[in-house]
């Protein structure tokens, strides 16, 4: 029999489309010994072994949950978030002047983040487009990261992560420990269970996708079979966010890389 690390490894795999490298012990066992204990388990042998005796069950949620790397930061990288000020958004704005619509989807908004800081960036920068509709959507595997966001309740720490002190005041609450995100930037996110690699429901198109940082967890065929039902929702003049050391070289060839350095920004090539 294949031993608890290795059925976690395919496990994860074929749940979520996540690669856990060989050698990576260390790495199951740090994220599922807390689970091991609070659900009771004397070891995390115990817990697999509940594992393989059931199917989709809450457990299994909670495993596919602990394997998922939720790292994010207000602001992250910067370069991207430049690029969305100065260059994507005018010239968005430009094209849909007809319409008055633009469509963000965060296709791993981990706790939410990245969406809110567009969101400020949009707010403070572009008054314009208040009276337009614009449609962001928040997808993510976790639920508790999932909750996370839509609560947009965060920690001293986490406001210190990139988040400038200008806009921590304008747009937070103080409430103790915590700083609580305003209403007016929280309900500009809607939010949405969604496992990548699973069944997608169905997206309008969608000028923005921001997908950063992710698909290094995954094999190369998930990352194919992602990045082209992405293609898929985007209109030519899309725009794309990959995390900057991901490429869709080699991957998908209907993509063409902005030359802009660190934004790791791609567009659909002409449909």
């Amino acid at each position: 029999m294949d031993t608890s690390f290795d059925y976690v490894r395919e496990f994860v795999r074929t749940e979520a489309g996540i690669v856990v490298e060989a050698g990576k012990e260390y790495l199951v066992e740090s994220r599922l010994a807390p689970i091991a204990r609070s659900e009771g388990f004397p070891s995390i042998d115990a817990l697999v072994g509940k594992l393989r005796g059931t199917r989709s069950t809450e457990l299994h949620r909670k495993v596919v949950d602990a394997m998922t790397t939720n790292e994010t930061s207000f602001y992250r990288d910067v370069a991207p978030f430049e690029l969305l000020q100065t260059t994507i958004l005018p010239a968005l704005i430009h094209a849909r002047r007809s319409t008055r619509r633009l469509s963000i989807w965060y296709a791993a908004t981990s706790t939410g983040q990245e969406p809110y800081s567009v969101s400020m960036l949009i707010r403070e920068h572009f008054p314009e487009l208040d009276s337009w509709q614009i449609d962001q959507f928040g997808t993510d595997l976790s639920r508790p990261a999932l909750d996370r966001t839509r609560q947009g309740k965060y920690s001293q720490l986490e406001v210190n992560r990139g988040l400038p002190a200008k806009l921590l005041l304008k747009y937070f609450d103080k409430q103790g420990l915590d700083w609580q995100l305003k209403d007016s930037i929280r309900g500009m996110l809607k939010t949405q269970e969604l496992n990548l690699n699973g069944l997608w429901p169905r997206f309008p198109q969608f000028d923005i996708v921001f997908i950063r940082n992710v698909m290094i967890y995954f094999d190369v065929p998930a990352k194919q079979r992602i990045l082209r039902r992405i293609y898929d929702l985007m209109p030519s003049d899309g725009y794309l966010f990959l995390g900057a050391a991901e490429t869709t070289l080699n991957l998908d060839e209907r993509f063409a890389r902005l030359p802009v350095n660190r934004a790791g920004c791609y567009q659909p090539k002409a449909k």
